[in-house]
């Protein structure tokens, strides 16, 4: 994601149109390092979203509505003193810097007009909203930025506002061919790096892009190409150049294959070809839309923190617990060596020297000799005894070792599935899901009352369409999966999951069809790849059969279930294709 100079130039054209001339209704900070402006203007009312924060800033026009805290921040009580009902005169952006500088008149306490401006710089962790009057005087700041927190510049009340440095950068919309040839093509790095740490507010997106356009490696250095090759750079460069002067923007979001938004920009990309382009109208509408899925995203990741930690730590557990069984039974597979001594002891035992420590002696079940051990202050009986004890023991341990281990190998496989759903998890409900389930078998205390959340919606399975006209049902947990295989599917429907895999049953409502097209298997298989924890190879092996095949593990955990006849595909873990349902 890239909010470079082209973004903002593509927001203040768009922030000219809809709220130049408007009039601030409104001012809130809901977030400390958040405000949001309420504009009227003839046409409409907007909500502007100004954030700071460090590791997300922001702006745009936002149609989301936040709580706002009881008593007003100082700082948000003083643009309110000062800019409240004022009408925003000018909107522009210094260069291609990623700064915004509002201008805006309002009426002083004597009645006359004064000007203001309201800045906002969105530059990662050195982000800020600086208020000043029209003299570039700071009145105040969101962040108050004193000589030691920043030796380059201070951000202070009645200190006079100055550009942040650009570290000798070119503004991109006044740079020359001399410029381009002498400066910029001179630098000793990758032709990436040298355009957009030469040039002002062009990221690395749009970096490699123009080199893309230019068919070019971006990773190379200039001196490796010929005039033609740096020719074309030039011109792709100018070509996008270009396209900012006359503000033909397209803003649109890229995304995979599987729906998850993967880059926004202002300009189409070509080195993107492979994604799905989704232009929008406005630029304030693809950033929105990109951050609320970002955002949810790393919000569900955020909240499941604590129990991926449960869950690693259980199956770092179970795994050892595993590994010290197997090696545990494997030791016992000696147990018969040491009851063929035992009987080989007995029955040629009257010809053994007294205190031999080991004796040569014909083993009848296969007609070979074997040299047996001896302790030589035992008689031949005596150890015979002892290599019998031995036997019955690691056959008591193998006995029980066989147990344990099919047991430790279930609670395994139920751990790597649950984790699996945690990475399949794409709502807060899908975590309570599996928070029961861990309490439930005991991998995590069980806190508070154990009433569901208010207005937290169930979690229900995933609906997809095939491109037949078939209804296929994805479990994202296991007791969703235990929903779709025994609930929502009947006999006569298919069943598929991937092989040796943990992840979702996916079901195929077959509506009595004995014959079910084969772009329906293709699409179901797919959809029981990607909601697997095989999803991020290039191809996933998947078994299906009808559902009446299939029977639960007596005592097994939910959604696990046992076949023995099925047919096997396949498949990529390709779901772009598939019509999503959203189910009321």
């Amino acid at each position: 994601m890239a909010f470079d100079g082209m973004v903002v130039a593509n927001l203040v054209r768009e922030l000219r149109d809809r709220i130049g001339n408007g009039r601030i209704y409104k001012i809130y900070q809901p977030e400390p390092d958040e405000l949001n402006l309420i504009i009227k203007t003839k046409q409409e009312s907007v909500r502007l979203l100004l954030s700071a924060h460090a590791a997300l800033p922001l702006m745009y026009l936002s149609t989301e509505t936040k709580a706002n805290p009881v008593t007003a921040p100082a700082f948000c009580m003083l643009l309110r003193k000062h800019i409240g009902n004022g009408r925003i005169v000018d909107i522009e952006q210094p260069g291609m810097e990623r700064i915004v500088r509002f201008r805006i008149e309002h009426l002083d306490e004597m009645g006359d007009v004064c000007t203001k401006q309201l800045v906002i710089e969105i530059m990662g962790k050195h982000s800020n909203i600086i208020f000043c009057d029209d003299q570039d005087r700071i009145i105040d700041s969101l962040k108050r930025v004193n000589a030691q927190v920043s030796s380059v510049r201070e951000v202070l009340a009645g200190r006079q506002y100055c550009l942040p440095p650009s570290h000798d950068k070119i503004n991109p919309l006044t740079v020359s061919r001399q410029d381009y040839e002498q400066t910029i093509l001179t630098k000793p790095v990758s032709l990436c790096n040298m355009l957009y740490t030469s040039l002002t507010g062009i990221s690395p997106v749009v970096a490699n892009e123009i080199c893309e356009r230019a068919g070019l490696d971006g990773a190379g250095s200039a001196d490796r190409f010929t005039k033609e090759q740096r020719d074309a750079l030039w011109n792709s460069l100018s070509a996008v150049i270009q396209q900012i002067r006359e503000e033909r923007f397209q803003p649109g979001i890229y995304y995979d294959g599987n729906g998850n938004p993967v880059e926004f920009s202002s300009i189409e990309l070509t080195m993107y070809s492979d994604l799905e382009w989704r232009q929008r109208d406005s630029i304030s509408e693809v950033l929105q839309e990109y951050y609320a899925a970002k955002n949810r995203l790393e919000r569900i990741r955020q909240k499941s923190s604590d129990l991926r930690r449960i869950v690693a730590n259980a199956i770092e557990r179970t795994s050892k617990k595993y590994d010290l069984q197997l090696r545990q039974l494997r030791d016992t597979q000696t147990r018969d060596t040491y009851r063929i001594y035992g009987e080989l002891l007995n029955t040629y035992g009257y010809g053994i020297e007294p205190n031999a420590r080991s004796v040569r002696l014909q083993n009848y079940y296969t007609n070979e000799e074997v040299t047996v051990p001896l302790d030589p202050t035992l008689t031949a009986s005596e150890n015979a005894k002892r290599y019998f004890a031995r036997y019955q023991k690691l056959k008591r341990t193998n006995e029980a070792l066989t147990g344990q281990v099919i047991q430790t190998k279930q609670e395994l496989e139920h751990l790597q599935s649950i984790r699996t759903a945690l990475e399949l998890s794409a709502e807060e409900s899908d975590l309570t899901d599996i928070k029961r389930e861990l309490v439930e078998y005991g991998y995590m205390k069980k806190r508070g009352d154990g009433k569901k959340k208010a207005g937290l919606p169930k979690s229900t399975p995933l609906h997809y369409l095939s491109s037949d006209g078939y209804h296929i049902y994805v479990g994202k947990n296991n007791y969703q999966n235990e929903e779709v295989t025994f609930r929502i599917a009947n006999g006569g429907d298919l069943w598929f999951h991937a092989k040796q895999a943990a992840g979702s049953h996916v079901i195929v409502k077959t509506g009595g069809d004995t014959e079910l097209p084969d772009r329906t298997y293709e699409e179901a298989a797919r959809l029981a790849a990607y909601y697997s924890s095989a999803r991020t190879g290039t191809k996933v092996e998947i078994d299906y059969t009808k559902r009446s095949n299939l029977k639960k593990t007596a005592g097994g955990a939910p959604g696990f279930v046992i076949y023995h006849t099925n047919y096997s595909m396949v498949v990529e873990p390709d779901i772009s294709h598939i019509q999503k349902i959203t189910d009321p």
